[in-house]
Parts: C-alpha cells; structure tokens; sequence
C-alpha cells in the first residue's frame, strides 16, 4: 500500500520455468508437476482454463485448495484429512518453504510444485499460461487451438496490458484502496477500460482476432467475479457487468465455451472474497446474489463471425474430480 493510499500489488514471485529443454533446470515430464489452484482467485483461473481447453489434464495434475484462508494462506482443507493426495501437505506454505528456506513472502496460487521434491517451481501467473502454451506442446491433446498466435502477439500483449492495470488488477485497486483520491483514480480507469472494452466488442466477438486467445483468458476470470463480488466487495458499483450489453454478452459466450465456464464456482469465489477479507467485510455474511441464470441466456455473439478454437476442437468435459458441482455455477438451461 502506497502512502497516498493506494493498493500495489507484490509481483516478486518464485519464476522458475519447465522448460522442454530442461534449460532452466526443471525439464518437461508427464505427471512430475502440480498444478495447485484455488477456484476462488482469478489469476489461479487463467491457469485452469489453459490447462482445460489444451488438454494437459493427463500431463498436469491439478490440486484445488479452499475457498477460506488466514494470513497463513492457502490450505487443502477440500481434500480428504485436509490434505493434498500427491503432495501430502496441508498448507501450500510448506511447498514454498521447501524451495525457499524461511519464505516470508505472500503464499500465491497458482503455483507449480515439482512433485517429487516437493518445491514450488513457479508462481508466476502471467509466465505460467504462455508456458503451458509453449513448452508444454508436446502434451497439448489433438485439436488443441493456438491461444497466443505469434502474429497476434504484439497486439495480445498491448490490449492484455490495459486490461491488467485498469480491469485485473483496478477492481482490486478500488477495493483496496485507504484514501477517497486512491478509489476515486482507481475508479475512474477501471470504468474507463470498461468502455473502451464495451466499444471493442461491440464489433468483434473475440479480444484480438476470430478466436480465442490468451487475451480472453487474461480478461474473462475478472467479468465473471464482477457482478457477484466486485460491483458490491469492491465498491466497483457505476453499473454491473449485466448492464453492459456487448461485454456482457461477450462473458456469457466464453462462460458456454467449453473450458471457460466449468471452471468456475460461483459458491466458492463468493466465501473466498466476503470471509477472508475481514477488513473489509467484518461481519462475514456472504451474499445469497446474484441470480446466475442468465449466464446460460442466448448471447447471439456467433453473428459477429469467428470461431472460438478457429481450426481445432473444443476439450471434452472436465475430469469428474475436477467438475463444478451442482448450485456452484449458473443452472442449466
């Protein structure tokens, strides 16, 4: 937290890299790492996604901790005994002590444990996805799309770096915020890339290009916490996400996208914002909105052309370990 009040994020993360080649000292193998998620956070939600729509399920085990923490940080308290089953560990804490003896920093998911030593190799959110995009081609499942085209690159990155600033990262920058000039800025950017996103969709389905790309999935995790946390949590209130027309329809065509919506718990995400954040929400009531139907309602998006994974094949469904259960997320149709 500035002085001026301002919320700044702590980006100082364990950078590790599983490489193909092994060059930076942690080699690509089938079922060696972790993936540890919690499906409350949206930067642990990018990673799932990912890992959903390329098929990486066989190469990349997934450990989900709970929605609830305390300064301790993140637990495995879903698991039986409240423990991982791969790692055999209760709190991630001991994975990043392993790698880092003493380890004083904030404890982040995601995170990529090396298995058999049980160390965190990475918890870098924005290098994690382009690996799993790259290194990890060997294992990407036929039909897997191409979600960082280089041709696209460039613009991928000048679009995804407004939106981290102002969207990813502003609803937390209004929420946070100790002094009414800090929200007040914070405010007036996050609204204002909002705009600009409503104008950019309003002509084209897709962030860049006719497909998805990890633009998308850089943007979406943050619309689809919008109207159940952030407009109330986050004081993030000139309008919802639902008034919005073409972002709203844009985030209903990615939630019924395969990969994007059977990722996400609206239950669990709702108790991770409105319990663990104590200051500010005291009295721990986490609210029984907002109606989730309209998540499955007709968004017409196809009309603007494109192709979600363009020439390849959308993921079969989620392992049963790893679906969404029933009242968790928007009732079908």
């Amino acid at each position: 937290m500035s002085k001026s009040g301002e919320f700044q994020r702590d980006t100082t993360y364990l950078d590790g890299r599983i490489t193909a080649d092994g060059s930076d000292g942690w080699p690509l193998e089938q079922g060696r790492y972790r993936l540890v998620v919690a499906r409350g956070c949206p930067w642990a939600n990018r990673t799932m996604i990912v890992r959903r729509v390329l098929g990486l399920e066989g190469a990349l085990s997934m450990g989900i901790c709970g929605p609830v923490h305390d300064w301790r940080f993140w637990t495995f308290d879903l698991d039986p005994g409240e423990q991982d089953p791969v790692l055999d560990i209760h709190w991630l804490r001991e994975a990043y002590e392993k790698a880092v003896p003493g380890y004083d920093r904030g404890v982040t998911v995601p995170a990529i444990v090396d298995v058999p030593s049980g160390k965190v190799v990475t918890s870098d959110f924005r290098r994690i996805t382009l690996d799993l995009e790259s290194e990890w081609a060997p294992y990407h499942r036929d039909g897997a799309p191409d979600l960082y085209p280089v041709r696209l690159r460039d613009e991928i990155e000048e679009v995804s770096a407004r939106v981290y600033q102002d969207v990813n990262n502003g609803v937390y920058r209004c929420g946070f915020a100790t002094s009414q000039e800090a929200y007040d800025e914070a405010y007036r950017a996050l609204f204002g890339c909002l705009d600009w996103l409503e104008e950019r969709l309003a002509t084209r389905r897709y962030l860049v290009g006719d497909t998805v790309t990890e633009a998308d999935v850089r943007l979406w995790p943050t619309l689809a916490r919008f109207d159940a946390v952030y407009h109330g949590h986050f004081k993030c209130n000139r309008n919802k996400l639902s008034e919005m027309p073409a972002l709203w329809a844009y985030a209903r065509d990615l939630f019924q996208t395969p990969g994007f919506g059977d990722t996400i718990d609206f239950v669990q995400t709702k108790r991770h914002y409105y319990l663990v954040h104590k200051n500010l929400n005291p009295s721990g009531i986490v609210p029984a909105g907002p109606d989730l139907s309209g998540w499955r309602a007709p968004h017409h998006r196809e009309d603007l052309g494109g192709r979600p994974f363009g020439d390849g094949t959308p993921p079969g469904p989620p392992l049963p370990a790893e679906r969404v259960p029933a009242g968790r997320t928007a009732p079908a149709a």
